[in-house]
């Protein structure tokens, strides 16, 4: 089902837009054709987020989002592989609220700062997507940013950070490279779990739900209507 910000369900007017152009092929080995896609920052800041206040912890993302060459990309982390909770997956930078941090944005940019030397002056927050509960029982919230088109690299000491990967929207946006389906989780019942393969880096889980809207709000794919597949729950996840 799409969110209800979902601008290729709506028509959108009077907003301030980005214009990226770039070029975008499938796995079938066919030519790359240029791809033009809009990007609505208007749309992620009049957003009313949804808010979760009764998970046990908190913790607060930072969705960057870069202009390299006019086109617009948004830059993901690769957590290590011998992490205990999500080892390997894609996220975004991001992390559990600590005492000092004097709201939900302060947490977001401090661990952005931490991890990939992102500080927060350079950091212009445009908004806030809903809040989602992760399966480690965090509710997590989710701010967008433009940031700056330089090199990044892991920054945090304890080697939670594998790598940087910044991904193209057109790319994002190719219905070649996104599946969905879905199975049965034993707390929430049956979801839908979001795939985005680009590059050879596939975004799912909870940073794929994200995703999702972040799409959804600021350009004008819409997740498709029905899944690819239902499977088990015990079923081998397409990463």
């Amino acid at each position: 089902m799409a969110f209800a910000g979902c601008r290729g369900c709506q028509q959108v007017t009077g907003a301030t837009v980005r214009v990226g152009v770039s070029s975008v092929g499938d796995n079938s080995g066919k030519p790359a054709a240029a791809v033009s896609v809009r990007m609505e920052y208007d749309a992620v800041g009049g957003h009313t987020p949804e808010r979760i206040e009764t998970a046990p912890r908190r913790a607060a993302v930072l969705a960057p989002v870069v202009h390299r060459e006019g086109v617009p990309h948004v830059l993901f982390t690769r957590r290590a592989e011998d992490l205990g909770e999500h080892p390997g997956q894609m996220s975004f930078p991001g992390g559990g609220v600590e005492p000092d941090d004097d709201d939900l944005t302060a947490t977001a940019l401090r661990e952005a700062d931490e991890e990939i030397g992102l500080r927060p002056p350079e950091v212009t927050v445009v908004g806030r997507l809903d809040d989602i509960e992760t399966v480690s029982e965090y509710a997590v919230s989710p701010f967008v940013g433009w940031v700056p088109d330089r090199p990044y690299t892991p920054a945090d000491g304890d080697g939670e950070v594998a790598e940087i990967a910044v991904l193209p929207v057109p790319a994002l946006t190719d219905p070649d490279n996104y599946e969905s389906e879905r199975r049965h989780h034993p707390t929430h019942g049956g979801i839908r779990l979001h795939f985005f393969h680009v590059d050879g880096y596939t975004v799912w889980g909870a940073t794929g739900r994200m995703l999702v809207q972040l799409l959804e709000l600021a350009t004008d794919w819409c997740v498709p209507a029905e899944v690819d597949r239902v499977v088990d729950a015990d079923a081998d996840l397409p990463i």
